[in-house]
């Protein structure tokens, strides 16, 4: 089988939802200077164009990383901390988890328990994509960029079997069979 890439947002889409991201969060964080979590790697890409769009004076950025794919396109049902953050970053201070992509909920919410544990000050959800109808684990996403039916995804910085990343824009990744000539 081959794998097709279909196109679902262009840069220029992708840019103007960041920018209208950056814009509500240097709105409700006006005064503040939230600490930034990066959940590694998918959202490495959407964090540093959200970051560079923002005015708000940021705290520091930190980045966890947490395994439920592998190779595959279907996740395992569970999530596993890999990397962590050390309490002293989160404990008292407002805290924004940037994801890329929402889909069962599963690894978020290992995120969002880990961190509660450190007691911030606030805890918020920034997700660039969300796919609702894959959810397994209710998930309050408190800025979203897009919402789209369930489809699997590549390009800025969302992976297929450590492959696509650098893609500027976000594709479907569709298996393709492959039609065989008769043999003569």
């Amino acid at each position: 089988m081959d794998r097709k890439l279909v196109c679902l947002i262009s840069q220029s889409e992708i840019a103007a939802i960041v920018k209208q991201l950056a814009q509500s969060l240097d709105r409700d964080y006006a005064q503040r200077s939230p600490v930034m979590i990066s959940i590694l790697k998918g959202s490495f890409i959407f964090l540093a164009d959200l970051v560079r769009a923002m005015n708000t004076p940021i705290s520091t950025i930190e980045f966890m990383r947490l395994s439920s794919y592998g190779a595959l396109t279907v996740s395992s049902g569970q999530a596993e901390i890999v990397m962590g953050v050390p309490e002293q970053v989160v404990k008292g201070r407002d805290v924004i988890v940037i994801e890329d992509i929402m889909d069962t909920g599963i690894t978020t919410t290992t995120v969002l328990a880990y961190l509660e544990r450190y007691h911030p000050a606030s805890l918020k959800l920034c997700a660039l994509l969300d796919k609702p109808d894959r959810r397994r684990v209710p998930v309050t996403i408190d800025y979203l960029g897009f919402t789209f039916p369930d489809r699997f995804i590549v390009g800025y910085g969302i992976d297929y079997a450590r492959q696509y990343r650098q893609l500027p824009e976000i594709y479907a990744l569709e298996e393709q069979h492959r039609v065989r000539e008769p043999l003569v």
